[in-house]
């Protein structure tokens, strides 16, 4: 079997140091700390607002990290510039909004098409990997494929905020129907959004899962044992 990936986000070790403007503590040194632990990438959103991770916390991983970059972003003209300059291993198209606290559910693949498209090709000349950030619907999958994307992640905040065994199970069969498309088009399968040490193993167990892109549950729990043993328990956790 398949090992599933582990992306960790470090956005929130920069939201802590951009609430006093300080120099730690350093996502530079958390990406360090992530891989070494059994993370086998960085997940990284740079937002139009800078509101957490600076352009150069992007740099500094790029040049001073060995080891995967995953780059989320929104599909912008300004981020797209942003990926070409710094060259991420890889970048997920987000939907992103100024007023929202967390990304709020997955992009709307209709109206666009055609500017999302040029992005993809621009970004998968220069060798970037391409994903989109998309609900488990079977239209915006089959738009992300029909423009060029390589990976699809599914958004699971509606399966991580369900109460109860039924609703669970209800999205996370929304999840396994998706999923069984995402591989019929010969796409890779990511998720991620809202997953924690209590629900994530359904979603990992998921056929064809590859990869698994989790922040905020991480860095919430590394302020007790530590972000080391954080990633290390999720990493087991999806294995």
């Amino acid at each position: 079997m398949k090992s599933v990936k582990l992306g960790v986000n470090i956005d929130h070790i920069a939201t802590l140091r951009q609430a006093r403007k300080e120099k730690n503590p350093d996502p530079l040194e958390a990406a360090r700390v992530a891989l070494s632990s059994g993370a086998d990438m960085v997940v990284m959103h740079i937002r139009a607002d800078r509101r957490h991770i600076q352009d150069h916390d992007i740099e500094n991983v790029r040049h001073d990290v060995r080891g995967m970059l995953h780059l989320e972003m929104a599909a912008t003209p300004e981020m797209e510039k942003f990926a070409l300059k710094h060259r991420p291993d890889s970048v997920c198209l987000v939907p992103e909004s100024a007023s929202e606290v967390t990304t709020q559910g997955g992009m709307k693949m209709t109206g666009k098409l055609g500017e999302l498209e040029k992005i993809v090709k621009s970004l998968s000349r220069s060798g970037i990997e391409v994903s989109f950030f998309v609900d488990p619907e079977p239209q915006a999958i089959r738009a992300a494929h029909n423009i060029g994307a390589d990976t699809i992640e599914l958004c699971t905040s509606k399966y991580s905020e369900s109460w109860g065994k039924k609703l669970q199970a209800k999205e996370l069969e929304k999840l396994q129907l998706a999923s069984f498309l995402v591989k019929e088009l010969d796409m890779h399968l990511h998720a991620g959004h809202g997953l924690d040490y209590y629900n994530v193993s359904p979603v990992a167990r998921i056929d064809g899962m590859e990869c698994m892109n989790i922040g905020y549950s991480i860095i919430s729990r590394a302020m007790f044992v530590g972000l080391k043993s954080a990633v290390a328990e999720m990493k087991r956790l999806i294995q």
